[in-house]
């Protein structure tokens, strides 16, 4: 057996429909092992929640993850391979298979006898034949009809029948902006302080050939967040500015978790918000800085902030910042409120004025570009207009006359019940047209 041989055998079993099930099948399980399974994760992250004494779903295990790379699924060879033959097989059943259905759809066929008809529902006899009077009737319900010697064929819904090749055309839209996207975007996360300008740095997750803009440069102005009722967050807003390599701004606008920025292919998200230190004055000239501990209220599930700062050899005070509103709570050693204070007001403890100038904080920011988002959308929209399209019944009639009697019958691909009753007015409508004749 030849090369030749060889390649037309694996494209004819590529395309059929039991191997593009097959594919289906196992492209949807290994995606619901990269949706279990945390990706793009640290090794000591695996380690702790896939010990190999407690294996998930019976053998994975931190080391099955990392070796057979379930880490990254969506960017794993073997998954790219499972894509590009789910993609192939349906290219050539497009071809070979679904465009010559459409071409045969659109032939007139006419049977000239009884014993073709049989083989369809519904088939109707009168004796009596009237070509005139029945593509009247077809005509009034929308048929497209055609009449050769004595034989009729029509058909109505041809779009029903080009559904299927809607859905096929729209898997392959969405899998050839699933493939631009997975070797030409990239996802970056980065953590910005407010008033600090920042270029990408903490790549997440690239594409093979995807390039990242070195001519932008980004700036988060301010950071507001809103509460509900309850002082729990509402929402949180980010102040970001888009500069060029100059500090030009190229674009300014103000994000929030469910509004994010647009600009140039890229997507900036707002995420997450923390807050990183505070900024005291002690005395009257001496300047420090303390890093804050992030903690949470397990029954509330409200966070708080908090330092402790040593202001004497004798004296310590513990700073608590509960939300951004300008309130900050200060303690005692013993956990005693001693005062109530704000941001810039000077409060004199212990016979020591301290001042609590500044609070710093940083904002959450998701950077992704899909280069090939238009065609993973065009593939949806062909795939709703498919299923809409898919409804419209394809329906055919044949009709022949022999001897003077006149026969007729019809197929549908779906919605027989109704296509019967249709068939039946037709007759009593022909029968009447007849007697009125």
């Amino acid at each position: 057996m030849n090369l030749k041989s060889l390649f037309w055998g694996f494209v004819r079993s590529l395309s059929s429909l039991s191997v593009s099930i097959v594919l289906l099948l196992l492209i949807s399980v290994v995606s619901i092992f990269g949706t279990v399974i945390e990706q793009d994760q640290s090794m000591e992250y695996y380690k702790l929640n896939y010990p190999e004494n407690k294996p998930f779903f019976f053998f994975f295990t931190w080391r099955y993850i990392l070796n057979w790379h379930f880490n990254h699924v969506y960017s794993n060879i073997w998954f790219i391979v499972l894509l590009l033959l789910f993609f192939l097989s349906l290219l050539i059943c497009t071809v070979s298979r679904q465009l010559p259905v459409l071409k045969r759809a659109r032939q007139w066929k006419f049977f000239y006898n009884k014993s073709s008809l049989n083989k369809f529902s519904s088939l109707s006899t009168i004796s009596n034949e009237s070509f005139i009077n029945f593509i009247y009737i077809l005509n009034l319900k929308n048929y497209y009809v055609f009449h050769k010697a004595n034989a009729i064929y029509a058909y109505k819904g041809l779009i029903g029948r080009v559904a299927p090749i809607f859905v096929h055309f729209s898997i392959i839209f969405t899998l050839i902006g699933s493939c631009i996207g997975l070797f030409g975007g990239f996802f970056a996360q980065e953590m910005i302080p407010v008033g600090e300008i920042f270029h990408f740095q903490n790549i997440v997750r690239s594409g093979y050939i995807s390039k990242y803009p070195n001519n932008i440069l980004g700036k988060v102005n301010n950071l507001n967040i809103s509460y509900n009722q309850d002082n729990s967050i509402q929402q949180f807003f980010s102040n970001l500015s888009i500069l060029d390599n100059k500090g030009n701004i190229l674009c300014n606008r103000i994000i929030s978790v469910n509004s994010p920025l647009k600009f140039k292919g890229l997507t900036f998200y707002q995420t997450d918000w923390q807050i990183n230190a505070l900024r005291f004055r002690i005395g009257l000239n001496y300047f420090c800085q303390k890093s804050l501990v992030k903690i949470k209220n397990e029954k509330t599930l409200n966070m708080s902030w908090f330092c402790n700062l040593l202001i004497s050899q004798n004296h310590q005070i513990s700073i608590v910042i509960t939300d951004l509103k300008d309130t900050i709570l200060i303690y005692d050693n013993s956990g005693i409120l001693i005062t109530k204070t704000h941001y810039g007001l000077c409060n004199v403890i212990y016979g020591i004025p301290i001042v609590i100038q500044d609070i710093m904080i940083s904002t959450g920011l998701q950077v992704k570009t899909d280069p090939g988002l238009q065609f993973t959308y065009a593939g949806f929209l062909i795939l709703m207009i498919s299923i809409v399209a898919s409804y419209q019944s394809y329906s055919q009639i044949w009709a022949s006359s022999n001897l003077g009697i006149f026969y007729f019958s019809g197929f549908t691909n779906r919605a027989s019940l109704l296509f019967e009753e249709e068939i039946s007015l037709a007759y009593k409508a022909y029968v009447n047209l007849l007697n009125i004749s």
